[in-house]
């Protein structure tokens, strides 16, 4: 069947007079039916005709479904597109950037299997932007490779990474298994306080079902849940900065320099930075020119170790994630951030604002929707 701009327009206002709302004057750019998955995009001009075809709680957008006999129906306006397609097109310089250095430098790692298919990948999504499935493109182009080829490949570890159990780094464990980075996830357990067994139910299902390497590293966290339980300061920054350390010297033992974290927010030139490491290994002698040119040597030397946020890369949304994922039996947690930082907002009800920041910085950045940071907040006053 052929869904025209006037007869999707027409079925909206009847739609909003019959439940009470008023008519709307609403821009439809373009219209894509999908008949393999029974699925009809509508992209909007902007943002108010994306809201009036969704209608107050969704009543609009879910009567259309119901009327058009349709099996989904995504709403999405061109304007975010364009930010979309931005971010992309500097997350794309910036992995070019990355290529051109890695081929002229001879001391670093020349094996680019993943990256180069992170780029393949990011230059499809630009070019299908309205409509891109990630499942369908991994099954085409990197799936039907032929397996001797990759196995020869991937037979290197290309990169760390950061596996916490939640549907973002679970995502990125996905992706870079399947793009040919020949992963290592690794898990920094500080305790059930931080890292739940939901948590870690996730992380053996999914790392058995790929078949990766995978660790969990017990660390003291001690400092960081304590100051936090007396409300001295919001945990997950502090959180994050050890745990990023602890995956760095991980990587870094393992001669691996590339670490993959799922961060969202960091998109464009962003979405790869090279990161100088301080380490300190009494295996290891580092040569320090002194002021006075004397020559000495030092347990503590600098690495160059470089940090890809993919999901960020990609410039992708929570709810395009979360239906990848659950193709990999990957529960959803409920609510926001860790046990730790749900008993930090009954203690101190005003820490909840740096949470909400966090969400709000998600949002504008076009990672979550609005009714899906309105979820989150909520949740807060919930426990």
């Amino acid at each position: 069947m052929q869904y025209s701009k006037n007869l999707i327009i027409n079925e909206i206002n009847r739609i909003r007079n019959e439940i009470g709302h008023e008519k709307a004057k609403i821009f439809i750019k373009d219209i894509i039916l999908d008949e393999k998955t029974d699925t009809i995009w509508i992209i909007t001009k902007d943002r108010g005709s994306k809201s009036a075809i969704i209608g107050k709680g969704g009543w609009v957008v879910g009567r259309l479904k119901e009327d058009l006999n349709i099996g989904k129906i995504h709403i999405e306006s061109h304007s975010d597109f364009i930010l979309k397609e931005y971010q992309m097109m500097l997350s794309l310089n910036k992995l070019n950037s990355f290529i051109e250095m890695n081929n002229n430098n001879l001391n670093m790692n020349k094996t680019l299997t993943g990256i180069l298919n992170l780029k393949k990948l990011l230059e499809s999504k630009i070019k299908h932007k309205y409509k891109f499935n990630i499942e369908d493109y991994l099954n085409k182009e990197i799936l039907d490779n032929n397996e001797e080829e990759q196995a020869e490949k991937n037979h290197k570890h290309q990169a760390v990474v950061a596996l916490s159990g939640g549907v973002d780094s679970s995502f990125s464990l996905i992706l870079a298994k399947y793009l040919g980075f020949n992963p290592i996830a690794i898990t920094i357990d500080p305790g059930t306080i931080i890292l739940p067994k939901v948590f870690k139910n996730n992380i053996d299902n999914l790392a058995n079902k790929l078949d990766v390497e995978y660790h969990y590293l017990k660390k003291n966290y001690d400092s960081v849940i304590d100051n936090s339980l007396n409300g001295r300061f919001h945990p997950c920054g502090r959180c994050s900065t050890m745990t990023g350390k602890n995956i760095f010297e991980f990587a870094h033992k393992k001669n691996i320099n590339m670490i993959i974290f799922g961060d969202l927010l960091s998109t464009g030139c962003q979405c790869l930075t090279e990161n100088k490491i301080r380490f300190n290994d009494s295996n290891k002698k580092y040569i320090n020119e002194k002021k006075n040119n004397k020559i000495s040597t030092d347990k503590e030397y600098e690495a160059s170790m470089f940090r890809l946020n993919l999901p960020a890369t990609l410039s992708i949304g929570k709810e395009e994630i979360r239906e990848f994922t659950s193709k990999f039996n990957i529960k959803k947690i409920k609510g926001f951030g860790c046990p730790l930082l749900h008993e930090v907002h009954k203690k101190y009800p005003y820490i909840k604002k740096f949470s909400i920041q966090r969400i709000l910085r998600e949002t504008r950045s076009g990672a979550l929707e609005p009714g899906e940071a309105l979820e989150q907040i909520w949740s807060f006053y919930q426990t």
